[in-house]
């Protein structure tokens, strides 16, 4: 019996990004920090940690979800990782306001981990489904991740301002973690005898056809083709999380009115979905090589407009530029699983995904960079100019990467 008349698999994806949705609202700091440094005074940097900290440890429950389902399959971390994310938000609605400590373990380690363990699981368990369609599936599971911040951040702050923000966290505390709870009960991985249509053979797409294998973790790291695509992966990324960290005074050091600046985050915001599902089905079209050349040439594209955007103060190339560079965000995430899928197999896809994702934690650290910049000159422009270097020394790294 041919099994691709029997696989059922489009419901798993439609789940997976559901809980994507949700679980994506970790992204929404900006939003859901504004409360507390208006009842606790902390200072914009001790938040600004946080948001390190919950980064860091959404790579370590990355990792941690990675060895898990070797052994276990995608269920049990994606429950676990919805019970910590639980904690974590209902934890943080307790605080005192005392000391950061509390925020740190709650927010940072705990929601950070748990949302890190569900969003991989999450997403191997969905893309073991598509291997003809890895891109496209996993742009679609991105997309949703990414458009939770526009989305159940425009929820939250509604939220904040009828219940408070205690309540709010409450409710995202019970919302989210039932959400991945149940969707650990529903999605699983492929079953190894499953038989799907074979990925469609463009031009582009047989100049890279080499003989497909499983690589282990360690196989993988021991290659240099990986390294080059991981520090591709830290400057391409670079870019469009510093700029989202800053979006809005960006937009307010040109000139545009508050309310103007406040719309241009969400345009962002939808650029950085746009990009994740755009990416994903260019990767599917055409290939590995063409999807990166293309998310490279708006990576340099995105901080060029931008600077010039800062050195003229022109309102209408602040709103290309930003918009680029959530496109160029956007396309990091859909690239990093869709090339970890096709060039390292699907079998070790969990793990060798999870330690390829810690590109995010350095990645932090360029934002921090940045407003240190932003501090000692008053101005966006070297930050800029630095943004524009790791754009063009990202396409070194990526004309060099080659087949594993």
């Amino acid at each position: 019996m041919d099994a691709t008349k029997t696989v059922t698999r489009w419901p798993y994806l439609v789940v997976g990004v559901i809980s994507m949705l949700f679980a994506g609202i970790i992204y929404a700091w900006s939003i859901l920090k504004a409360p507390l440094a208006a009842e606790f005074h902390w200072t914009p940097a001790a938040l600004a940690l946080n948001f390190t900290i919950m980064m860091c440890f959404f790579c370590v429950g990355g990792v941690l979800s990675g060895i898990m389902t070797r052994g276990m399959g995608v269920k049990a971390p994606i429950i676990t990782g919805g019970i910590l994310t639980f904690l974590g938000f209902f934890l943080t609605s307790r605080m005192s306001g005392a000391s950061t400590t509390v925020l740190y373990l709650s927010y940072g380690v705990l929601t950070g981990c748990g949302v890190g363990m569900a969003y991989n699981a999450v997403i191997s368990g969905t893309m073991s489904w598509f291997p003809d369609k890895a891109g496209t599936c996993s742009g679609a599971l991105m997309m949703g991740f990414g458009a939770s911040t526009l989305v159940l951040g425009t929820v939250a702050s509604s939220l904040i301002q009828s219940i408070g923000w205690r309540n709010t966290y409450v409710v995202l505390a019970v919302a989210i973690g039932a959400i991945l709870v149940v969707t650990g009960l529903i999605i699983k991985l492929a079953p190894a005898d499953a038989q799907f249509p074979g990925p469609t053979k463009t031009k582009a797409k047989r100049g890279e056809d080499f003989e497909p294998r499983d690589y282990t973790a360690a196989e993988m790291t021991r290659r240099s083709t990986f390294w080059r695509f991981f520090l591709y992966c830290i400057l391409s990324a670079a870019i469009g999380n510093t700029v989202i960290s800053a979006a809005k005074d960006i937009s307010l050091s040109v000139g545009a009115a508050a309310a103007l600046a406040t719309t241009l985050v969400g345009v962002l915001s939808i650029c950085n979905g746009l990009g994740r599902i755009l990416s994903g089905a260019l990767f599917d079209a055409f290939g590995r090589r063409v999807t990166m050349l293309t998310a490279n040439a708006i990576t340099i594209a995105a901080p060029a407009v931008t600077l010039m955007a800062v050195l003229f103060n022109s309102i209408p190339l602040c709103v290309v530029g930003l918009s680029l560079c959530g496109l160029s965000y956007g396309c990091a995430p859909t690239i990093t699983s869709a090339v970890i899928s096709s060039f390292y197999g699907p079998k070790n896809f969990s793990l060798n995904f999870s330690i390829a994702n810690t590109f995010l934690i350095p990645t932090s650290f360029v934002a921090t960079l940045a407003g240190s910049f932003v501090t000692k000159t008053g101005s966006f422009v070297s930050t800029f100019v630095m943004l524009l270097i790791f754009s063009i020394v990202a396409l070194v790294f990526n004309l060099s990467i080659k087949r594993p």
